[in-house]
């Protein structure tokens, strides 16, 4: 019996469908350039997001690294939230690999940077600092509940960026969520945004990938920095076929994970021993309420007894996530094994 996983929308596996494209996929050397599915994902990527160009990577990690190291010069300095996943999860890359100095500001509630905290992060041209060169976004944002974020903000921080002479750069890893929750398409999103990366590999379902999207210029350079953190792949195109599918299939289904996620949110926050976070897209948090009589550790390795995973953190935090293979039987089952074990 396959286990209900809801640690992330990365566990995801391929649908038969792409199993089928990628057995089939046409293929050559894309270092080269010549591999003809990964060519057509990055074009069709280009265009999902009003963007010149695309360049298929292995990881979104490398995604934002990618952007950075070629936004940046070494010394240089970007500001990000202090809850923004390149800052706080990818292993400080920015700084470790690119030389790369951050600046972080608080993420609100609502997943923003203050408009006003940016303007006073922009450096001024003084020998004795930093070039401020870069502002990134996180959409949607996943340390504050999978919110999105408007388009009119992004917008408004891609104006603040330009009137100061900086790059913007989104971090869509589920951007595609954003664009559904919202109900407007993605590339209205990142309108003024230099540089932005999504995820094959969450809720679009494919097994390995994100795409770098922005100017043809930008992903030309682009192409070399990926090179040289060994992201160069070659018959990728065995990957990018899942890709195509995902973009062309599996983005209006999203609201089915948003949907899901609405109902897992709403039994959680009926049980007393449970404090839920607001919900928005596929990503529900909540943690135990003061006095419950389980830890949290406990808590993860009953729900494993019943075939069930969820994601945990930190002294109370939980994290569960919706995707393509969570169906609502699986919302019901792990609804009655929560209220099950506090039952107890």
């Amino acid at each position: 019996m396959n286990p209900i996983d809801l640690r992330s929308d990365t566990v995801t596996q391929p649908t038969p469908e792409m199993r089928e494209a990628m057995a089939h996929a046409e293929v050559g050397d894309d270092v080269y350039g010549e591999d003809p599915t990964v060519n057509r994902l990055q074009q069709l990527a280009a265009e999902h997001l009003g963007k010149e160009a695309a360049l298929f990577v292995p990881s979104g990690a490398m995604g934002n690294l990618v952007a950075m190291l070629t936004h940046c010069q070494r010394g240089d300095e970007a500001i990000l939230g202090d809850l923004a996943h390149p800052y706080f999860y990818e292993t400080g890359g920015l700084a470790a690999l690119g030389g790369i100095q951050p600046r972080p500001l608080p993420n609100q509630p609502d997943g923003t940077l203050k408009l006003e905290d940016i303007r006073d992060a922009i450096r001024e041209d003084d020998v004795h600092y930093p070039i401020t060169r870069l502002v990134a976004l996180e959409n949607t944002h996943n340390r504050r509940n999978g919110i999105p974020l408007t388009a009119e903000y992004t917008a408004a921080v891609g104006e603040l960026a330009r009137a100061n002479k900086l790059v913007l750069h989104v971090d869509g890893a589920r951007l595609f969520n954003a664009a559904v929750a919202l109900g407007v398409p993605a590339s209205r999103l990142v309108a003024l945004a230099d540089s932005v990366t999504f995820c094959l590999s969450k809720g679009l379902c494919a097994p390995v990938g994100s795409v770098l999207c922005g100017s043809k210029d930008f992903i030309d350079r682009s192409l070399r920095i990926r090179k040289q953190l060994g992201g160069g792949m070659r018959q990728a195109g065995i990957l990018a076929a899942a890709g195509i599918i995902g973009l062309e299939k599996m983005v209006d289904r999203l609201a089915e994970d948003h949907a899901r996620a609405k109902r897992l949110a709403a039994g959680l926050a009926a049980l007393p021993q449970l404090i839920v976070h607001p919900q928005y897209t596929n990503i529900v948090r909540f943690q135990l309420a003061d006095g419950a009589r389980l830890s949290p550790e406990q808590v993860v390795a009953k729900l494993a007894e019943k075939n069930i995973r969820i994601g945990h953190s930190g002294p109370w935090g939980f994290r569960a996530v919706t995707h393509y293979w969570i169906d609502d039987a699986s919302i019901e089952q792990t609804l009655a094994a929560f209220r099950k074990i506090f039952s107890d």
